[in-house]
């Protein structure tokens, strides 16, 4: 599972490079995202409209693809703030760091590594975001304990993702589509909750926003690290 969905976003590192958009909607409206990078923008949503930066901030994008979350992040945290972007396609670093070079961006660090093993220092971030990835890990329990290592205590998630229905079960979601396209892996909103609680999160949110496919819907997802 994770060869597909490694090579499928660096499929879509490369057309990016080339100048194909591969996702194309609102989700950034008033951003005004650097464009080299909204052109490699696969997610479902925009984190950053829940996560609620503040200048000074650490925030960690988890499966950051080509930087246009960590870009935007990191013009909400100032210079004095830090923005790090996680992947594990080489592809999609690549572009990544490109994409900053040319944005001038300074306070950024991108990572290579998996979601399930975040390359981070425990309690040392204040927000970790995501956009549509967390659905794609085949192991989200290791994911939701390292999210929780690596914030601070009083951290906080704010992370868009496809989320399934209660009634919805894991065959049925694979019926509707493969991994790699956020549907066979997504959690549903009962999993989700129950995942995120064992890991020790609190004031735990999950709405959803828009319909992704049936019965399943591209979601908003908070919590906190007491």
């Amino acid at each position: 599972m994770r060869e597909q969905v490694r090579a499928h976003y660096a499929d879509a590192a490369t057309r990016a490079a080339e100048g194909c958009r591969c996702w194309s909607d609102d989700l950034y409206a008033g951003e005004e995202p650097p464009e080299a990078a909204l052109r490699a923008s696969l997610g479902c949503g925009n984190p950053l409209r829940v996560a609620d930066l503040h200048p000074g901030e650490t925030v960690l994008d988890l499966g950051s693809g080509g930087g246009i979350d960590v870009l935007l992040s990191a013009r909400r945290v100032g210079p004095t703030g830090t923005a790090h972007g996680l992947d594990m396609t080489d592809e999609m670093l690549a572009l990544a760091r490109r994409n900053a070079a040319e944005a001038g961006a300074t306070n950024v660090e991108f990572h290579q590594g998996h979601i399930e093993d975040i390359p981070l220092p425990d309690a040392s971030v204040d927000v970790v975001i995501s956009n549509c990835v967390i659905n794609l890990s085949p192991d989200k329990p290791s994911v939701f304990a390292e999210m929780h290592r690596v914030l601070r205590p009083g951290g906080r998630i704010g992370i868009s993702d496809v989320v399934a229905e209660d009634h919805i079960t894991p065959e049925q979601r694979g019926m509707a589509g493969d991994w790699s396209a956020c549907i066979a892996g997504a959690l549903s909103r009962a999993e989700y909750i129950d995942g995120l609680n064992a890991a020790g999160f609190t004031d735990i949110n999950i709405e959803f926003i828009s319909p992704y496919a049936e019965g399943l819907h591209a979601a908003i997802i908070r919590a906190h690290r007491p």
